[in-house]
């Protein structure tokens, strides 16, 4: 099985220190069909600090995406002409809140440099991150609420053509389920993801199996089989995968299982983007 890895950071993502001439090599190294280096921004934190209300600035850990992505894309087209011809090395961003503000995500979308980008929601409108909610001071009514906003705005994001794939779908439950233990039903939001997968269709928009969640306790892809297959029985055919590595070592982490994953629910090829189009390989 010829593997690619489609979602990872390096030292110009906040959370990350892993040193993109390691990650480069260790691609190299595993031979992977497609490694794409996609380093955070966050559209609603693209300007700098002051350019923000105070009052909201502890909804973001960090702002000034904008020097963070120039960074990093000029750092990886550079690897690019460094690699040419030994390695399928693509230039992606993970673009988080796209609809917070679609100016910042009309110039990432714009530059002619970037191959793929990954379209994510980490939190939602007047909302931390779920990384860094307490979900133990939240009823259930209140944690079924922001599941609801959040799959709401995954869909209205899914109407744009701001982004490729859907990074890593359910999210939302990664930390209230690896920190907190709490298991939500997300079933009671089958329709509002059914309708954003038909737009996805529609649109010659995909999504992303993202292995992160196998390796960090959580216990599955994001998403599930169960919604990969719905994905596919409503017209789906994009498909990426992506560790979500964070380290040189976590680099193609459990691709393999996304891949079986996707062939369990009827995919029989996965795609990489060149130029934001997509390119097709075989995983079966």
């Amino acid at each position: 099985m010829i593997l690619m890895d489609c979602h990872t950071h390096t030292q110009f993502s906040v959370d990350s220190e892993a040193d993109i001439e390691l990650c480069a090599r260790r691609a190299a190294e595993l031979g992977l069909a497609a490694y794409a280096i996609t380093d955070h921004c966050e559209c609603n934190g693209w300007h700098e600090k002051a350019h923000y209300p105070e009052e909201t600035w502890y909804l973001r850990e960090s702002f000034d995406y904008a020097k963070d992505f120039e960074n990093s894309v000029s750092a990886v087209t550079a690897l690019k002409e460094k690699y040419a011809g030994k390695m399928n090395l693509i230039c992606g961003v993970e673009l988080g809140q796209i609809l917070h503000d679609t100016e910042a995500a009309k110039t990432v979308n714009s530059d002619s440099r970037v191959d793929f980008i990954i379209g994510s929601v980490h939190q939602v409108a007047g909302e931390q991150d779920f990384y860094f909610i307490d979900y133990d001071k939240l009823s259930m009514n209140e944690i079924y609420d922001l599941l609801e906003r959040y799959f709401r705005e995954v869909y209205e994001m899914s109407r744009t053509d701001l982004f490729d794939v859907v990074g890593h779908l359910t999210y939302c439950l990664r930390y209230m389920k690896q920190r907190h233990g709490i298991d939500a039903d997300i079933s009671r939001f089958d329709d509002i993801i059914a309708e954003t997968f038909r737009s996805l269709a529609h649109n010659g928009k995909g999504i992303e199996i993202n292995t992160s969640g196998l390796r960090q306790g959580f216990g599955d892809c994001f998403p599930s089989l169960k919604y990969v297959k719905m994905f596919r029985d409503l017209g789906g055919e994009i498909i990426s995968f992506g560790s979500d590595s964070h380290t040189v070592e976590d680099i193609g982490a459990n691709i393999a299982d996304g891949m079986a994953l996707a062939a369990a629910a009827g995919f029989t090829r996965g795609a990489f983007f060149r130029k934001r189009k997509p390119c097709f390989t075989d995983i079966t």
